[in-house]
């Protein structure tokens, strides 16, 4: 096998080009969806009511998600990635229908848990399938470009969901969501053949250790609703149990998670994917940005939420920068990145406290690039050596097992990022004070998860490269 990186022209071009662009709209039609959603949700919270479940749209929806990547090596092997994509769509399509025609708030949690199945089906899918379509030395390049469109989807998602929302009519964002979904699934018909098959031999879903992920995805999230710190931190203490034991009953179980080798203190599989969750998990601060520009810093809603944005467009900047280097430059990138991001979330830790006023704004702007811009430098190298170093026969658990992870690993995130910033102080004292305590809490305790990740990235650098 060659080591040669294929480049871009080869992969955009021809056939390669069409099938590129089946697997990164799938990602995409997942990711508008997540940012399209916050933009409308108070807008139908107002029709509909609900607000006392509005968190629940989000944690039904990663929920769902979850389960949705975890079973994807299952339908990839039975079906061949043209009729599991197909069906993803249809599901997902099903559930944004389902949304669009909401009377009440529960019938909207419905439709949102139907869209989070196949949205994670569609995750993890795009994912698994960059191995059975391309070529090998496709495959970085590939990742960066499936990857990279969740920048793209923090353009296009609140643009889709401001137009309809200014407009009165929440309800035709969700309805938008189905000619989209009606142009990939024609796409995927088209390029990717009925007769492809994985080579991998199906495997039955961890069904159990899956619905035990989910729940303690949901015990933390309900968890850190509650006013009581006592309370959030008992809920995060027992998802992380809870965690413990899937990975304990995971280890040397049949139908497995993660691939084999995975729970093995110093491995290639458990350093890269210690690093893409404590990676995922830094990010997690950007759920804040908008309301700390808004309320230190004065900025109107639509500034403050685009300035959320440069997180992304630094890690597509960094995947760019990263992908189709040779090992030595990968392994060097992939030891820098952690750092880089760790800076950038330690300088934002000392500046979004400081008084109101566009200069600091501005100053802001390097370290929230660098944040995103770090985790890139590691991302598709890292995702590409899972490929490598996953045992013979269990590729498809290994590629799956990287969205379960990094959503899980969101979700995770999101969770302790509201009970670091309530401890802090968001809430109480609350207003600006209360902001300020809660931003420099936040982000330099979220500096430890990529610094986390540098230190335990030797296991990723010593793997194989692509």
């Amino acid at each position: 096998m060659t080591n040669r990186s294929g480049g871009w022209g080869e992969l955009l071009s021809g056939r390669n080009g069409l099938r590129s662009l089946a697997l990164a709209g799938g990602v995409a039609l997942h990711a508008i969806n997540v940012y399209m959603v916050t933009t409308v949700l108070p807008s139908a919270v107002r029709d509909i009511g609900g607000l006392a479940y509005y968190a629940w749209n989000m944690t039904l929806f990663v929920a769902a998600s979850i389960f949705g990547s975890a079973v994807t090596p299952r339908l990839l092997s039975s079906m061949g990635p043209r009729q599991a994509l197909s069906w993803a769509i249809v599901i997902f399509a099903a559930g944004s229908a389902a949304c669009a025609m909401a009377p009440t708030m529960p019938w909207m949690l419905v439709g949102r848990s139907v869209q989070g199945l196949g949205g994670g089906l569609l995750l993890g899918l795009s994912y698994s399938c960059v191995r059975l379509l391309f070529e090998e030395r496709l495959w970085s390049r590939a990742m960066v470009l499936v990857s990279s469109m969740w920048g793209v989807a923090t353009l296009a998602g609140p643009a889709i969901g401001g137009v309809f929302a200014q407009a009165g009519y929440w309800r035709g964002a969700f309805w938008a969501m189905l000619p989209l979904s009606a142009g990939l699934a024609l796409l995927v018909l088209a390029q990717i053949s009925a007769s492809q098959r994985s080579s991998t031999q199906p495997a039955g879903a961890p069904f159990g250790k899956i619905a035990v992920l989910v729940l303690t995805v949901m015990m933390v999230s309900v968890g850190s609703l509650s006013p009581s710190w006592y309370w959030n931190l008992a809920a995060v203490l027992g998802g992380i149990g809870l965690t413990v034991l899937i990975a304990r009953a995971d280890r040397d179980a049949s139908r497995r998670l993660l691939p084999q080798g995975s729970y093995q203190p110093g491995s290639a599989l458990a350093s890269l994917y210690a690093c893409i969750a404590l990676l995922s998990i830094g990010v997690c601060t950007e759920i804040y940005i908008p309301y700390f520009l808004q309320t230190i810093h004065g900025q109107t809603p639509l500034m403050a939420g685009y300035w959320m944005v440069l997180m992304s467009a630094g890690w597509t900047l960094g995947s760019f920068m990263s992908s189709g280097r040779r090992k030595p430059v990968a392994d060097r990138l992939m030891w820098v990145g952690p750092w880089v991001s760790a800076g950038g979330l330690v300088a934002l830790g000392f500046l979004m406290p400081l008084g109101s006023g566009g200069g600091v704004v501005w100053v802001m702007v390097l370290p929230l690039i660098l944040v995103g811009v770090g985790i890139g430098l590691c991302w598709p190298n890292m995702l590409t050596r899972i490929f490598k170093a996953a045992p013979m026969g269990q590729e498809n658990i290994a590629s799956a097992a990287i969205t379960t992870l990094q959503l899980y690993a969101i979700a995770l995130g999101s969770s302790m990022a509201g009970l670091v910033a309530n401890l802090a102080g968001l809430a109480d004292p609350g207003g600006e004070e209360g902001a300020r305590q809660a931003a420099y809490a936040l982000f330099l305790v979220f500096a430890l998860a990529p610094v986390g990740a540098g230190l335990m990235s030797g296991g990723a650098r010593r793997a194989e490269g692509a």
